[in-house]
């Protein structure tokens, strides 16, 4: 299966009184690459996360986005610092019975003092945590993958389409070359013949010279190469695993042949040909640049 470097998945869940939401986004790159926003809090599971995606995803600029919000789990809780509310009460009270006032303190005017109360994080079962992260990073992941496999068999349909306007580039620049060593002897017989006039023409000579360029000229290595490595991009385009740096091997492979076809022939028809070629594998280059 063919899968794109470019996806986004999102999976958000409720669970154990967290609302957890996980978003991948991924661009092209050359290799895998990872980056991650996650809570501080989750720190810990920051790993865990990068190998959940790396055995799923092998090319591509991927980002994590990781979000938890308590919805009816308790995330902090408040403690009392008894000792100093003590204090504060025993104050009041020395404060009352020497000033001769009555103690009107309350618990609300003790509790708003500095330090009287004081909030600390739930403490977390980090293993319970992870259970429900990579639950909802799991289902993301799916449908990061879903939306590449999607991309990537428009990339594929491409590059097929792609392929067989090539093999009908080549299959015309095979018939246009056939013809090309006696089309070039009968032009430098008439060439010979208008220079020398009246003096015979050296068949021999003739002969030798229209087999130098023949040989010269030959492109038949190159065009049998190019049906070859057409059908191994078809091929390969059918493995299921990623296949993005050995079709763009192959693809230097197509350019390379199609250029010594270009520098090889010198008629006008099939240079023309060579350039649509040319194109073409280019247009098939830059759609490689998009697959895993």
């Amino acid at each position: 299966m063919i899968l794109s470097m470019t996806g986004y998945g999102r999976a958000e869940q409720v669970l154990n009184g967290r609302d957890i939401t996980v978003e991948l986004r991924s661009v092209n790159s050359r290799f895998f690459e990872y980056s991650s926003r996650i809570p501080r809090t989750c720190a810990f599971m920051e790993d865990k996360l990068k190998k959940l995606v790396a055995a799923r995803v092998s090319r591509g600029k991927v980002e994590l986005n990781l979000s938890i919000q308590n919805v009816t789990a308790a995330d902090t809780v408040v403690q009392v610092n008894w000792q100093l509310a003590e204090s504060y009460k025993n104050a009041f009270q020395a404060m009352a019975d020497r000033m001769d006032l009555k103690n009107d303190a309350t618990v609300g005017m003790i509790a708003r003092f500095p330090d009287v109360l004081t909030q600390t994080a739930a403490p977390t079962d980090p293993d319970a945590l992870w259970a429900d992260v990579e639950q909802v990073a799991g289902q993301a992941v799916e449908a990061f993958l879903a939306m590449r496999a999607a991309e990537g068999e428009k990339l594929r349909a491409d590059v097929e389409s792609r392929l067989t306007t090539i093999e009908t580039l080549v299959g015309q620049i095979e018939q246009n070359s056939a013809g090309r060593v006696q089309a070039y002897t009968e032009r430098l017989y008439a060439r010979l013949k208008e220079i020398l006039e009246d003096r015979s023409i050296d068949e021999a000579r003739l002969v030798t010279e229209a087999a130098i360029f023949a040989d010269k000229t030959a492109i038949d290595e190159e065009t049998v190469r190019l049906h070859s490595h057409v059908a191994q991009y078809r091929a390969i385009l059918a493995l299921d695993e990623p296949v993005g740096r050995k079709l763009d091997f192959l693809t230097q492979e197509l350019n390379r042949e199609s250029n010594t076809i270009g520098s090889k022939c010198q008629d006008v028809s099939i240079t023309r040909l060579v350039v649509e070629l040319k194109s073409e594998i280019e247009k098939i280059r830059e759609q490689i640049q998009n697959i895993e």
